[in-house]
């Protein structure tokens, strides 16, 4: 299901260098996780009400205050380096 390709590709996209022997091993495991997946899968929860939590609990939530505002000289001010008004970054390739 997974092949060595799907786990260069990953790692490609997640700026990771491999050994031979981790590709071998994290194509095994990934195989593993699908099957796994695939198993839950089979079972019939056709008659189970969908949750988003295992026990019922209410959250409690605060009303949003500024406490502390700066302006936006105060913030560029930490900037290693700025352009046009923004934080400059390297560019990633």
């Amino acid at each position: 299901m997974i092949t060595i390709k799907d786990v260069e590709h990953v790692a490609k996209l997640a700026r990771l260098e491999l050994t031979e022997e981790e590709k071998e091993l994290y194509t095994k495991q990934l195989g593993d996780v699908l099957k796994y997946v695939d198993q839950m899968n089979e079972v019939d929860t056709s008659n189970i009400e969908p949750m988003s939590h295992a026990i019922d609990f209410v959250n409690v939530m605060r009303e949003d205050k500024v406490i502390y505002e700066q302006d936006k000289e105060q913030l560029m001010s930490n900037a290693p380096e700025e352009e046009n008004g923004f934080f400059k970054v390297p560019r990633i390739n």
